[in-house]
């Protein structure tokens, strides 16, 4: 597993029955998550004075219980980046943080290299192509929905790069890459992070185990002859990181180079020991 490391303002304080206590910047919150399985004791005295608690709903959702005023939204950082954490409806924050350990990995990929023209798909709030701006890369950042994208913007302008090589693009994932090929636009680095299920725009479903392969391969057409990286990250259950492999492998192989797959995760404060929160799978077709 891969941990993410280097957070100057989010710690998973701790994790026991279906919770997570987390500190994000001066608050703190409570979330479910599924995976924590385990009913250790709850030690932090933090759980009773958590700043709000998300409750599921046995109908599908949830709410936040506020136990104290927050602002509607605030500011974190990683590292020298810095991100805005909002709590939303469906108990995200606007920020996932075991993706710094991802965030490194593209940073230390595009580093060093000149006119690195990445693709960021399910492009969500930002953060990757935050990372991937500040290592140099040029980023064409895609997603459905046009409040998330509009965030993304406010991420890329809290961090100063503004003024950087970016194109954001609210479109169905699927259909920007087709049109992307027919124009013959070309990228070095891939980064894909599908839902399990969702739907576009335009009302296309989507549901990843029947849809990533086809993706992937329709995006194979969109590298460069001597592309990067390619990358996807899944939170799907039943869609392990060696699953998600072979099928870069099987589609990429062609080019050369390399697939790792690994989950990622969090170390909890209280209890030393990492969390798993999803994976991702790197094919690398060059140093």
């Amino acid at each position: 597993m891969r941990v993410a490391e280097n957070w100057k303002d989010y710690e998973l304080i701790d994790a026991s029955d279906g919770e997570r206590l987390e500190r994000w910047g001066k608050y703190y919150l409570v979330r479910p998550d599924p995976q924590v399985i385990w009913r250790s004791e709850k030690k932090s005295e933090f759980w009773k004075k958590a700043d709000a608690v998300y409750h599921r709903s046995s109908s599908g959702g949830g709410h936040w219980e506020y136990r104290k005023k927050l602002p509607q939204e605030w500011k974190i950082g990683w590292k020298d980046l810095r991100f805005i954490v909002s709590p939303t409806s469906f108990k995200h924050t606007g920020v996932f943080p075991e993706q710094a350990a991802n965030w490194q990995l593209y940073m230390d990929m595009i580093s060093g290299k000149k006119d690195i023209k990445v693709l960021n798909m399910f492009g969500y709030t930002g953060a990757a192509t935050v990372a991937c701006l500040s290592a140099g890369a040029s980023v064409c950042h895609v997603d459905a929905s046009k409040g998330i994208v509009q965030k993304a913007k406010q991420n890329v302008v809290l961090n100063g790069l503004e003024e950087e090589s970016i194109r954001y693009i609210v479109d169905d994932c699927v259909k920007f890459v087709k049109r992307e090929i027919r124009r013959g636009s070309r990228y070095d680095g891939i980064i894909m992070d599908p839902p399990s299920y969702g739907r576009g725009p335009s009302g296309e479903i989507w549901k990843i185990e029947d849809s990533i392969y086809d993706l992937i391969g329709t995006c194979r057409e969109v590298l460069t002859d001597d592309p990067l990286f390619f990358a996807v990250n899944s939170y799907t259950t039943g869609l392990s990181a060696s699953t998600m492999g072979y099928v870069l492998s099987d589609v990429l192989s062609s080019y050369g180079g390399t697939c790792t797959s690994d989950e990622i995760g969090i170390n909890v404060t209280c209890s030393g020991l990492p969390l798993p929160c999803g994976s991702t799978s790197i094919y690398r077709f060059r140093d």
